[in-house]
């Protein structure tokens, strides 16, 4: 019976012990930047914070970008929530043209 006992908290041991470097390491995944601002992910504030995000959308959107509501009551949502108001502009066409462009540049911290 002892020997059973042993076995058993060895065998906890170890499975925390492999564990432990596993959650650290999702957690610190969780809480990093992206690489690169997400159409989908990214707050529009932080693109228009960004020149080279700002550039970015006002050459691919440029009436949404010109739209005042987009550069003020727009800063606290994403691209993809803004969509259902600009249809045309926001198409999922124009969405992944923006991504593409979104992932050659890094995202800043």
């Amino acid at each position: 019976m002892p020997r059973n006992g042993f076995l058993a908290a060895a065998l906890l041991a170890a499975t925390v012990a492999v564990s432990l470097p596993s959650a650290a390491l999702a957690q610190a995944a969780a809480t990093a930047e992206p690489a690169h601002y997400s159409v989908t992910e990214t707050l529009v504030g932080k693109l228009l914070d960004d020149p080279a995000a700002s550039a970015i959308l006002e050459k691919l959107i440029p009436t949404v970008y010109a739209n005042e509501m987009f550069q003020t009551m727009g800063r606290d949502q994403t691209l993809k929530s803004i969509q259902q108001y600009e249809a045309a502009a926001l198409s999922d066409e124009n969405l992944a043209k923006i991504q593409a462009e979104f992932d050659k540049i890094p995202a800043k911290k």
